[in-house]
C-alpha cells in the first residue's frame, strides 16, 4: 500500500510538470511520460516481443500459444501492436479512432485490421488491437504485445520505441543468420539501456538452418551482448536462448513434446515462467527506473525553464524598479519645482507687496482714465507669468505619472474702481487739474512697478515741499492731495482684494495639485505577477517532484 501511494505521489508530480512544461502532446517526452505513468498503474505483466521484420516474432508467440491466433507469412505482415490476452475463446476486438468497436470471433478479422496494406503501411485509423485466447500462459494477468516489424519505415519503428517503454518483459528476436546488425545495436542503445530498460530475453531463431559450428559461433557472439541485459534476472536464468520457431509452432500444433522440446520452446517458456514467479510479485522494480530516467529528464527541463522564466522576472523586476526610481525622483524635482513657484507666486500675492510695487502706478492709471489698459498691459502679464510658472510643474507631473488634469489655477481680476471724487474749487490756483494730477500720479505709471512707484512719490514730496516754501497751500492745493489720496486708496482697495482672492485660489489648487504631484508605486503588472507565479509553481514541482524521486530510489533499494 505504501508502494502504491509512492507510486501515485510521483504520477501526479510528473503529470503536474507535464502541465507547467507546456509540451505539445505529439512531442517524445511527453507522450513517453504519459505512457509510463499510466503502466505504473496497469495490474497486468507485458511481454513485448519485437524485432526486425521476418525475423519470426509472430511464430514464436503462436508457438507459446500452440495456436495460429497471429497471421504469419513469407512477407512483412504485422502492421499494428496486437495485445493477447486472457479470454474465455479466442476472439478479437478492435477499437478505431472513432470510438468504433468490432468485435469477432477468431483472429481472422486481423488480416484486415492488423497487417500491412500493398505499400507496406499501417493503417492509420486503428486505436489498438486485442487478441483474447484461452492459454493458461496468459491467466494470470500476463499480456503477450506482437510488435511490428522495425528498420521498413518511420512509423513502425516509432511505434515499437513507444511501446518497449510499457513493456515489464522484453523479447529480442534475433535471426541467427544474421546477428545483431548495426541497427539492432543501435536500437538496444537507445530505445532499452538509455530508457532504463535494462532486462531483454534474446531468442535466436533460425539457428537449425546453420551448421554445428556455426551456432557455436552464434552463441559466442551474443553472449557478450546479452550479458549487459540480464539486470533482475532470477540467479540462475539466462536471457539467451534459442527458440527455432516455426519448427516449434508445428510440433505444438501436432502435440509432438519431443519436437517442442528440441526446437528449445520448452526451455524458453520455462524460463518465462520462473522469471514471471519472481517479477510479479514486485513489478515497481522492472517500471519504476524508467519512471526515474525520464522523471531525470522532466527534472532537466524544470530546471531549464524555471531558470529561463527567473532570468525574465529579474530583468522585468529590474527595469520595474529603474523606472520607479525615475518617477520617485522626479517626484521630489516636481514637488521642490512646484514649492518654489508657490512660494515665489505666494509672495507676490501679499497684500503689502501688492500696495507697495503697484499702489502708486495703479493710482496714476486711474488718474488717467488708463486703469484697464494699466491692469491689461502691465499687471496681468505678471500675474500670468508667475501663473504658467506655476501650473507647468503640475502638467508635468500629470504626463509623467498619467494623472487627467486637474482644474485650471484661475486667478481672477476685482472689478475696476468706482471713483467719486469732491466738488472741484470755483478758483485756480498756479497749479492746473491736469499738471497737478499728472505730476502727482502719471510718473509712476509711466514708469512702472517699484521704481516708478519710488519715483512719484519723491517728486510729489518736493513738489509740495516747494510750494509749501513758496506760499501757503490754497484751496486748489487741497483738492487736487484729495483727488489724488482717493485714486491711492482706490488702488490699494483693489489689490487688497485681488491678494485676498488671489491667495484662497492659490490655496485651493494647491490642494489639488497635491493629489497629482504624487507618485504611487503601481502594483505589479500582470505579466510579471503571472510570471512570477509560473516561476513559484515551477519551483514547487521541482521540489515534490525530488522528494518523490527520493521516496521511490529508496523503496527500490
Amino acid at each position: 500500500m505504501q508502494h502504491q501511494e509512492v507510486h501515485h505521489n510521483l504520477q501526479n508530480s510528473l503529470k503536474s510538470a507535464l502541465g507547467l512544461l507546456e509540451l505539445d502532446p505529439k512531442s517524445q517526452l511527453y507522450q513517453d511520460v504519459t505512457s509510463v505513468c499510466n503502466h505504473l498503474a496497469n495490474p497486468g505483466f507485458r511481454i513485448a516481443v519485437f524485432g526486425p521484420f521476418n525475423y519470426g516474432k509472430s511464430t514464436l508467440i503462436n508457438a507459446i500459444l500452440g495456436n495460429r491466433a497471429l497471421p504469419i507469412d513469407i512477407i512483412p505482415t504485422t502492421g499494428a501492436a496486437i495485445y493477447v490476452k486472457y479470454g474465455n475463446e479466442l476472439r478479437t476486438k478492435i477499437v478505431m479512432l472513432d470510438g468504433r468497436e468490432i468485435n469477432e470471433s477468431g483472429t481472422e478479422i486481423l488480416k484486415q485490421f492488423a497487417i500491412l496494406d500493398g505499400d507496406r503501411r499501417m493503417r492509420d485509423d486503428v486505436a489498438s488491437v486485442q487478441v483474447f485466447c484461452p492459454h493458461p500462459f496468459l491467466q494470470n494477468g500476463v499480456e503477450l504485445l506482437d510488435l511490428p516489424g522495425t528498420n521498413d519505415r518511420e512509423e513502425q519503428d516509432n511505434l515499437v520505441r513507444d511501446k518497449l517503454l510499457t513493456a515489464d518483459l522484453i523479447v529480442q528476436v534475433l535471426d541467427g543468420r544474421q546477428l545483431m546488425t548495426l541497427g539492432e545495436r543501435e536500437k538496444l542503445r537507445d530505445w532499452l539501456s538509455d530508457r532504463e530498460i535494462k532486462t531483454v530475453l534474446f531468442v535466436v531463431n533460425f539457428v537449425n538452418l546453420l551448421e554445428p559450428e556455426d551456432q557455436k559461433e552464434v552463441y559466442k557472439r551474443l553472449r557478450f551482448v546479452a550479458e549487459s541485459f540480464r539486470a533482475d534476472l532470477p540467479p540462475n536464468i539466462s536471457n539467451l536462448y534459442r527458440v527455432d520457431a516455426l519448427p516449434a509452432l508445428r510440433s505444438r500444433l501436432k502435440g509432438d513434446v519431443a519436437a517442442a522440446q528440441s526446437s528449445g520452446l520448452a526451455s524458453f517458456e520455462s524460463a518465462l515462467q520462473s522469471i514471471l514467479a519472481v517479477k510479479q510479485e514486485n513489478m515497481g522494480d522492472v517500471r519504476l527506473p524508467r519512471v526515474v530516467a525520464l522523471a531525470s529528464q522532466i527534472q532537466q527541463s524544470l530546471q531549464a525553464k524555471a531558470q529561463a522564466i527567473s532570468t525574465e522576472v529579474e530583468a522585468s523586476k529590474n527595469k520595474r524598479q529603474a523606472k520607479i526610481d525615475i518617477q520617485q525622483k522626479a517626484e521630489k524635482l516636481i514637488k521642490q519645482g512646484f514649492a518654489a513657484s508657490v512660494t515665489e507666486l505666494r509672495d507676490w500675492l501679499n497684500a503689502q507687496t501688492l500696495v507697495y510695487r503697484y499702489q502708486s502706478e495703479a493710482g496714476a492709471a486711474l488718474g488717467h482714465n488708463q486703469f484697464s489698459t494699466w491692469e491689461r498691459d502691465f499687471f496681468k502679464p505678471k500675474v500670468v507669468q508667475l501663473q504658467q510658472a506655476l501650473v507647468k510643474w503640475v502638467i508635468q507631473a500629470c504626463d509623467f505619472f498619467n494623472h487627467p488634469q486637474p482644474e485650471e489655477l484661475s486667478i481672477s481680476f476685482p472689478t475696476h474702481p468706482q471713483i467719486t471724487l469732491p466738488n472741484q474749487p470755483a478758483a485756480s490756483d498756479s497749479l492746473s487739474d491736469t499738471a497737478s494730477v499728472g505730476v502727482a500720479t502719471g510718473l509712476g505709471w509711466v514708469l512702472g512697478g517699484p521704481v516708478g512707484a519710488a519715483v512719484v512719490g519723491g517728486a510729489a514730496y518736493l513738489l509740495n515741499k516747494n510750494v509749501k516754501q513758496d506760499k501757503q497751500e490754497s484751496s486748489e492745493e487741497v483738492y487736487q492731495n484729495q483727488v489724488a489720496q482717493i485714486y491711492a486708496d482706490a488702488a490699494k482697495e483693489y489689490l487688497n482684494r485681488f491678494s485676498s482672492e488671489a491667495l484662497l485660489a492659490l490655496r485651493q489648487y494647491e490642494e489639488k495639485a497635491a493629489k497629482v504631484i504624487n507618485f504611487q508605486v503601481p502594483d505589479e503588472p500582470i505579466e510579471l505577477s503571472s510570471k512570477r507565479y509560473q516561476l513559484n509553481s515551477l519551483n514547487a514541482c521541482l521540489e515534490n517532484l525530488d522528494r518523490e524521486l527520493k521516496s521511490v530510489r529508496a523503496s527500490l533499494g
